[in-house]
């Protein structure tokens, strides 16, 4: 990428109130602590500056990433060549219509799911505990504890590759299983709608300390990591595939198959891109050759080498 890309990133960034950094390092924007530089990380401020920026990354062919909490993301330890649009406090507001919450993009989903208890409204209380942003929510379909955003999702706002700002209905997202229509189109999702149901505000904190506490009892919270680091394939579940292949403490530098939960890929201190992917590709190799099963990451990997693969 030239200074003169660069340039007019930051000119127009300028232009439209977005504050950015330069040779930015992703680790500190991705909950597994990795991640090289990248040239410049913008703080997007909404759908417009969305817009005008996708319009100028593609007039002039510029390559660029869209990234939220950094909760559901692996990213490389090299310097990575493109420009990175962030979804964060900038993006953050929640307004409420009726049982309706709209959320910018940036919002996470400690702050909505709290705010919907505030206002005695249920049905995110399985969100209460997922590390990640609205955008990122909308875009994974995140889910737990038999909750999942698409059933609570009304639509969404987004900016399409052209730079149009749009609407989705939960239709037209093709939400399933950690999927979304985003994964495909490559659109900017920047604000969320959500609607819920009236509830008693002592039984919605309830549930949510419940869930609180089994996370805490089943999950390696107190290590980085990505969370649930392999979906679950049809008819089985990856954590217990794993620990059958007896790969449970399985580790590579400091990364780590959990010894708490087997489906958790952890960072016990100072783990690489090249350690974290190295157990990934074991455990896979591993639990095909022994029970036929193809294990898929969950998170997102940035990575521009060639010879890697989800």
């Amino acid at each position: 990428m030239t200074f003169e890309m660069i340039d007019a990133v930051k000119n127009a960034a300028d232009e439209l109130g977005c504050r950015y950094t330069e040779n930015t390092p992703l680790c500190s924007y991705t909950t597994f602590s990795t991640g090289g530089k990248c040239p410049l990380m913008i703080e997007l401020n909404g759908a417009a500056s969305a817009s005008r920026l996708t319009r100028l990354m593609k007039e002039k062919s510029i390559p660029y990433y869209v990234i939220g909490k950094g909760s559901n993301l692996i990213a490389d330890d090299r310097d990575i060549d493109m420009i990175f649009l962030h979804t964060g406090k900038d993006m953050s507001d929640i307004t409420q219509d009726g049982n309706r919450l709209i959320c910018g993009a940036g919002a996470s989903l400690a702050a909505i799911s709290a705010r919907a208890r505030d206002l005695s409204l249920t049905g995110l209380e399985f969100a209460h505990g997922i590390p990640g942003n609205a955008g990122g929510a909308v875009f994974m379909n995140a889910g737990a504890y038999g909750g999942e955003i698409k059933d609570v999702i009304v639509c969404a706002e987004a900016v399409d590759r052209e730079g149009n700002i749009i609407t989705l209905s939960k239709e037209e997202m093709a939400l399933g299983y950690r999927h979304s229509i985003f994964k495909e189109n490559g659109f900017i999702i920047t604000k969320a709608v959500f609607e819920l149901e009236k509830g008693v505000k002592e039984d919605i904190s309830a549930k949510m300390a419940e869930l609180a506490a089994m996370r805490k009892e089943k999950q390696p919270l107190e290590f980085r990591s990505a969370g649930s680091t392999f979906k679950r394939p049809q008819g089985a579940f990856a954590a217990a595939l794993i620990e059958q292949c007896g790969l449970k403490g399985y580790c590579v530098g400091d990364a780590q198959v959990s010894e708490k939960h087997s489906g958790f890929v952890i960072n016990k201190g100072h783990a690489s891109f090249e350690d974290i992917m190295a157990v990934i590709a074991h455990v896979r190799r591993v639990v095909e050759e022994q029970t036929g099963y193809i294990l898929e990451c969950e998170p997102e990997i940035i990575s521009t080498r060639s010879d890697r693969e989800g």
